[in-house]
């Protein structure tokens, strides 16, 4: 029941879902929705020290929590990352994903369909706590001509208005990986520029990469280079493949043989991705399910997203004199400035990387 919440949170929920509701972007339905799915995740939170306490929970669970226990202590002891109860809470939601985001594109567009929202601002996505809803949503807008992509998420941030939970949906990841996220989450809480998402995440990636480099630092502990190498390698495949679609895009081909053209491109890029398989990674990659299942646009989006500017936020780092608080405060400065000029700025860092 509601009446077991805090009042508190009853009210910032309230809040959050009347902003929604006068915000004019959808439908009622759509955001009573999120707001059932959010209540629901509040509802489910346990403290992750009484878990750790009760003999009754499995032991690898508690081992798990424990390391999360140490990596939010990390987090707010040596990356000056917010000190509160998020991802101090754990929630078992019973699913594999907590929200599916559904991506969209023209046909022949790198620039995502935008969804505004209140407290967010802009977003390249729309996030479903139901799977049927993001397929159904996903559905309507392959029927108006459009690519679209749905991706399962495991975690996400509230930006600071609720005390986000551990999910259980995250402990399928490697120890590493669920380290990394804690740390990217709560970089969103200590900045987020709503409306502008490369700057967003491409903050919180670099945070998480420098973060988990200090926090393997602390520990006497080598990072798993091996899975970075590739990741890195991946993405700078698909951004290569980005890059030549965003030309053919650009000519004045007719549909007919820009379509046959974007189709080819997508299969280069399978083609590509297995030559890098077999000479780099030994036969075995990571991203096998990913390439051989349908490519179109809106499936590339996300890594656009998410890596555009990290390069501008290490140098910003380093000319921060890698102190934290210094290198927050030439964050903020730079998400004060208009966008144009924002992106002249991070252009410029990158320049000098």
């Amino acid at each position: 029941m509601l009446s077991s919440l805090p009042s508190s949170l009853l009210r910032r929920l309230a809040l959050v879902l009347l902003g929604l509701a006068l915000s004019g972007c959808s439908t009622l339905d759509y955001y009573a929705h999120l707001g059932q799915g959010q209540w629901q995740l509040l509802r489910a939170r346990q403290p992750v020290e009484r878990l750790i306490a009760d003999p009754a929970t499995d032991p690898q669970l508690a081992r798990r929590l424990a390391l999360t226990g140490q990596a939010r202590e990390f987090a707010s002891a040596s990356l000056n990352l917010p000190n509160n109860r998020s991802y101090r809470l754990y929630a078992d939601i019973g699913r594999p994903f907590v929200v599916w985001n559904v991506f969209a594109t023209p046909e022949f567009s790198l620039e995502p369909e935008l969804h505004c929202f209140p407290i967010a601002g802009c977003v390249a996505y729309r996030g479903y706590y139901q799977q049927g809803r993001a397929r159904g949503a996903a559905a309507l807008l392959r029927q108006r001509g459009l690519d679209t992509h749905i991706g399962g998420v495991e975690a996400y941030s509230t930006l600071g208005w609720f005390d986000d939970p551990l999910l259980n949906t995250m402990l399928r990841w490697s120890d590493e990986r669920l380290v990394a996220v804690i740390i990217h989450e709560l970089a969103h809480q200590q900045y987020y520029l709503p409306g502008d998402t490369a700057f967003n995440e491409s903050f919180a990636t670099f945070v998480e990469r420098e973060g988990l480099r200090q926090w393997h630092a602390a520990r006497g502990e080598t990072a798993a280079a091996a899975d970075d190498r590739q990741r890195q390698q991946f993405v700078e495949l698909v951004l290569a493949s980005r890059e030549r679609l965003s030309r053919l895009y650009a000519s004045d081909l007719p549909p007919r043989e820009m379509r046959a053209a974007k189709q080819a491109e997508f299969e280069r890029l399978r083609q590509d991705y297995r030559a890098l398989r077999q000479r780099e990674w030994g036969g075995q990659g990571r991203y096998d399910a990913w390439i051989e299942s349908p490519l179109n646009n809106a499936k590339l989006l996300p890594f656009g997203l998410y890596d555009q500017w990290v390069p501008a936020f290490a140098t910003l780092f380093a000319r921060s004199g890698q102190d934290w608080p210094r290198f927050y405060e030439a964050v903020a400065a730079l998400g004060r400035l208009p966008e144009a000029d924002r992106r002249a700025a991070l252009a410029s860092l990158m320049q000098n990387d």
